[in-house]
């Protein structure tokens, strides 16, 4: 179960890698002036109307919210444009520090865990307003010096491999004015791809890459531009359904069957991204999941968990078509779960 903990949050990663469509403010912004350099005058205008013109239309695009690359762990509202294309890997290396207890507590992990995520987003805009999306992501555990050692004494084991894959359609419902906020709704269905069952208990626990359950997330998403920051919001619900692990044996022989009920929980993150320079953009993020019992099925049978994370980043708007942007996370409470620091790093190129 430790090992478990170690690596949700990089798969949870797989429900909020942000989208992709970026247009580099900088170089948008010198295109136009050579375009204006080359415009000839209006006719019938003065100099001074001309000016009064252009200084307004100047005053009009510094008014627009300003491309970015958008914040690493929550999701962005805007969708990519309609037959855009956009493919984003982002890498995590996860350091689990301390274990939280069911009292909120900092104990003891009970050895060395560290998880690397390489995930893979494909994101396309299929009509205006909607994009669809799917992540495929990397996983692999490390275990050592494991205060429990397996069956034949091991304290090291490592295993890695295709975690849980999922697909995402987000449509925009409210497009940002002078008072509203873009506000875009999410469908997320994530299927049970890694592995998680026929588990060996010599790889202790790091052999568990996949949650073996169908999750469906659903909710909004908001994004403001209050000149100079960029606020971002995500509310999310999940249902998670059944799922069996691998058979118990009682005193018998008979084969017991192991049923887990898992908890849905709620997603809330919040983000602000602030443009201090013409390609460069401070982040800052604070992400968290919490435990919703269960609204549909039997009673859950997993013990309650909550996580809330702070993670502080840079953007760098290379090009118009491609950014990067580079953070590192950090598991500030919670209760049944790993503490972890995470570094991230995450790279699009937009077509």
């Amino acid at each position: 179960m430790r090992s478990v903990r170690g690596w949700i949050f990089l798969l949870s990663l797989s429900l909020v890698y942000p989208a992709a469509g970026l247009v580099n403010p900088a170089i948008a912004a010198e295109e136009e002036k050579a375009f204006s350099a080359k415009v000839p005058k209006e006719e019938g205008k003065t100099e001074a109307e001309q000016k009064t013109k252009d200084e307004g239309k100047e005053e009009a695009k510094e008014d627009e919210c300003p491309a970015t690359f958008g914040p690493i762990i929550a999701d962005t509202a805007i969708p990519i444009e309609k037959g855009k294309f956009a493919v984003q890997p982002t890498f995590g290396l996860s350091f689990t520090t301390k274990t939280f207890s069911p009292s909120w507590r900092r104990i003891s992990a009970g050895g060395d865990f560290q998880s690397f995520g390489m995930s893979w987003k494909f994101t396309y805009g299929l009509w205006d307003n909607l994009e669809v999306y799917t992540v495929i992501p990397y996983i692999h555990n490390w275990a050592g010096n494991v205060n429990e050692p397996g069956p034949n004494g091991e304290r090291h084991a490592d295993f890695g491999g295709i975690g849980d894959i999922s697909l995402t359609f987000k449509y925009r419902l409210v497009e940002e004015g002078p008072v509203l906020p873009t506000v875009t709704a999410l469908f997320t269905p994530t299927f049970p791809t890694g592995h998680f069952r026929h588990l060996n208990p010599g790889r202790l626990g790091a052999d568990a890459i996949g949650g073996g359950t169908y999750a469906f997330t659903t909710g909004l998403n908001v994004s403001k531009y209050l000149k100079p920051f960029i606020f971002y919001g995500n509310l999310w619900y999940t249902l998670q359904t059944d799922y069996s692990l691998d058979a118990e044996v009682d005193e018998e022989g008979n084969p017991i069957e192991r049923r887990n009920h898992p908890r849905d929980f709620v997603t809330v993150n919040l983000a602000a991204e602030y443009p201090f320079a013409k390609k460069w953009v401070a982040l800052l993020e604070l992400t968290s999941t919490w435990d919703a019992g269960r609204i549909v099925g039997p009673k859950a049978n997993q013990d309650p968990t909550a996580l809330l994370s702070l993670m502080p980043g840079i953007e760098y708007m290379a090009t118009d078509k491609f950014s990067l942007a580079l953070g590192v996370n950090f598991d500030l409470a919670g209760k049944n779960t790993n503490a972890n620091i995470t570094p991230l790093l995450s790279m699009v190129y937009a077509f």
